[in-house]
């Protein structure tokens, strides 16, 4: 995907203001004239001050080519109807981790997010559930026992390990 400058410009620009309003409510040090949110309020002016450098030369340059290219431009692939839905099916499953892997636990939700992208890829159906499995575990281990990042269990917690 191709963004014109000023596109990533204002969304730089709401990144550093959101930054500058946010510190505003970092509390400040008895005594002391620089607080906490000094240094990243300078970041939050200096990135709203390279959004608006980005804006005004994404709309320079649009002006200068006359060529009507658009603000947003698709890649090829986003015109295939199988990648799109690849696409669609990658949001979707990511969304649907977020919100159920609490409760139905890391291991469940890995294998159907698993088996959900490789059915959509196109992997031999006989080998989508076994692969998908054994990948959600080796995850699950290297995460759970050998960097100790506590994964959810969720209604697999009677046979936690």
């Amino acid at each position: 995907m191709k963004l014109n400058d000023a596109v990533w410009g204002a969304l730089l620009a709401l990144l550093g203001g959101a930054l500058v309003i946010h510190v505003q409510a970092f509390p400040t040090i008895p005594g002391q004239k620089v607080g906490p949110g000094l240094f990243p309020g300078i970041l939050g002016v200096g990135l709203a001050v390279c959004g608006l450098l980005l804006i005004v030369r994404g709309i320079r340059l649009r002006t200068a080519d006359r060529s009507g290219a658009p603000w947003i431009a698709l890649p090829e692939w986003a015109h295939a109807p199988r990648q799109r839905l690849a696409f669609a099916v990658l949001v979707a499953v990511s969304l649907l981790y977020l919100l159920v892997v609490d409760r139905l636990g890391f291991v469940l939700t890995g294998t159907v997010f698993l088996a959900a992208l490789m059915a959509v890829l196109r992997v031999r159906p006989s080998r989508i559930v076994p692969i998908a499995l054994v990948l959600t575990l080796l995850i699950h281990y290297a995460f759970y026992k050998l960097l100790r990042v506590p994964l959810p269990w969720g209604v697999l917690q009677s046979v936690a390990w």
